[in-house]
Order: C-alpha cells, then structure tokens, then sequence
C-alpha cells in the first residue's frame, strides 16, 4: 500500500515552490519599463520568456490541484486511461501523474 502523505507532502512542496516562482515572475513583469527604447525591446523580450515560464508554472500547477483532487476522492495513483495502478518508480518522478508508463 503506497503512503499518500508522503506524495501530498511533495506535491505541496512543489506547489508551495511554483506559487513563489510564479509571484517572483508577476513581480518582475510588473516592474515600470526602461526608459530607453533598445533596453525596453530586450525587457520585451525578457518578459515574453517570464510569460512562458509563468504558464508553464500555471499547467504544472493545475496538474498538482488535481492530483490533490484524486486522493481526496481515492483515485490517485490510478491510471487514467487503462485503470491500472501508476508504479511508485512513475509518481516518485512526476507525482501528479495521470497514466502509467505503458500508456503514456
């Protein structure tokens, strides 16, 4: 029988981890463009790439809210296409996953 705590403790680390990136990420966006027209093309630039790296962050974040969803609801660690069991070698790596190694 697989511990859950120890995976909810991850998943809310890592979600824990994500929520500062991601507010360190806003604050730099929100910070008042240079003056300087070639220093504001690269801040442009700079920001493009904050923006991935900030939806990047969101995604990875929605995937954590919903592996804490399937164990509240006993589903974690189920896979979702063939139903069976996710091998703890698979969520020791990427604790919100949602199919097992053969169906992924």
């Amino acid at each position: 029988m697989r511990d859950l705590e120890i995976y909810k403790n991850r998943l809310l680390a890592r979600k824990a981890e994500l929520d500062a990136r991601l507010h360190k990420i806003e604050d730099q966006l929100d910070d008042t463009p240079n003056p300087d027209a070639e220093e504001r093309a690269v801040e442009r630039e700079d920001d493009e790439m904050l923006e991935g790296l900030g939806n990047a962050g969101l995604k990875e974040l929605k995937k954590i809210d919903n592996a804490l969803s399937r164990m509240e609801n006993g589903t974690f660690g189920i896979c979702a296409n063939c139903g069976e069991e996710i091998s703890d070698a698979r969520l020791d790596i990427v604790a919100y996953a949602t199919k097992c190694r053969h169906c992924m």
